[in-house]
């Protein structure tokens, strides 16, 4: 990613500090005025509606690179965690496969407890090892 890269013409910043600021947001969990004041912190006076610009341009394309790049790389071993959720005040199950070095596979939320309709909703989309803790 340089700054003579076509995605990034005609734009004030350099296209690491553009790149950065994009990180930062979709990686952590930070407002867009926390990214401002990070960014402000290492001397980019930068506004929280510019970044949320920046975000809404060139996140699918982070988002397709790292797609890009794990592809081939998920783990050997595969998790199936559960966790109790309250939404709209009714208790539901979030079931999230997940691999060895934490990465969400799949997402399913139900409003019954049914370990084994998850396993089998699962199982067919993903080839992995479930282990149920």
């Amino acid at each position: 990613m340089t700054g003579r890269d076509p995605l990034y013409r005609r734009h004030r910043f350099p296209a690491e500090v553009i790149a950065h600021a994009v990180w930062l947001y979709l990686r952590f969990p930070l407002s867009l005025r926390m990214v401002e004041d990070l960014l402000a912190a290492r001397g980019v006076i930068v506004s929280h509606q510019t970044v949320r610009l920046w975000v809404e341009k060139f996140g699918r394309h982070f988002a397709n690179d790292i797609r890009r790049r794990s592809a081939g790389r998920l783990g050997d071993k595969w998790y199936l965690d559960e966790v109790v959720i309250s939404i709209g005040g009714k208790k539901h199950w979030l079931w999230r496969a997940v691999d060895q070095d934490g990465f969400v596979l799949d997402v399913l939320v139900q409003s019954r407890r049914n370990a084994k309709a998850a396993k089998r909703l699962m199982a067919p989309v993903h080839y992995w090892d479930i282990d149920s803790r």
